[in-house]
């Protein structure tokens, strides 16, 4: 039996009906009409710049219908690094470029990870994605860095989604996310997820990261079938986001 949306799933691991959640990267529409038509979304504007004032997401939580759920992104001040473009849309001062991302053991880093929880408490989100870039890669420094951060942010009432990028072995990511308790994100057409409670799909289009491409019949059949945990999130991330994830919606139903 499956389920499209369930807002207390983790609260129901008994069951056994397979819970598939859908939805978008963003708000690519308006939110009221976003929230007709899904039941979640995965925050983009928490990896560029949190709001400042913890009001401006206490508002976004009772603007959404009660069921509705928030996943957001980590700030990117944890996960990349002062070189990344993306940090063009940082608000905030610099300080030492030297201090930024990879998970470093800097006050910079967990001052960004304490304004993330902040944030994931406020919307009562249970998810928080870390999405690497390439250049993160499975150096020594990194792979320390990292599990000194997990074990440090460890908290039971969240749950941590790593997607990384580039050229890492399986085995890795499978070691690194079985010690420290995290949910290998993929895009299920280009990789398996290696490890985790639950499935957390992040679709970018294909081949490759190609956001102009939209999701055939078939696709969206082997999608399904990608979806063997007992909870799966299915984010779209292409232009078509919408639409795609609609059609996904029709055919669970």
């Amino acid at each position: 039996m499956l389920k499209l949306r369930s807002p207390n799933c983790f609260d129901n691991w008994e069951s056994n009906s397979k819970i598939i959640k859908v939805g978008c990267c963003g708000f690519p529409l308006n939110k009221k009409e976003y929230y007709k038509k899904f039941s979640i979304v995965e925050l983009q504007s928490t990896f560029y710049d949190p709001p400042a004032k913890l009001e401006t997401v206490e508002k976004w939580r009772k603007e959404a219908p009660k069921d509705f759920e928030f996943v957001i992104k980590a700030w990117m001040v944890i996960t990349h690094e002062i070189s990344s473009p993306t940090y063009k849309r940082l608000k905030k001062k610099f300080g030492n470029p030297k201090n930024y991302g990879f998970f470093k053991s800097t006050k910079e880093v967990f001052e960004a990870w304490e304004k993330t929880k902040e944030v994931a408490k406020a919307l009562k989100s249970k998810i928080i994605v870390f999405q690497c870039p390439a250049s993160f890669k499975p150096e020594k420094e990194n792979v320390e860095n990292l599990r000194r951060f997990f074990k440090k942010a460890k908290d039971k009432d969240l749950i941590y989604v790593w997607e990384p990028r580039g050229e890492w072995d399986l085995k890795i990511i499978k070691e690194l996310s079985q010690g420290l308790n995290l949910v290998h994100c993929v895009d299920p057409f280009k990789q398996k997820s290696v490890y985790g409670k639950i499935n957390y799909f992040r679709l970018h289009g294909q081949p490759g990261y190609n956001l102009r491409y939209k999701y055939t019949e078939e696709d969206l059949k082997q999608l399904l079938k990608f979806c063997d945990r007992k909870i799966n999130y299915v984010m779209f991330n292409n232009l078509s986001m919408v639409q795609d994830a609609q059609k996904f919606q029709k055919l669970i139903k």
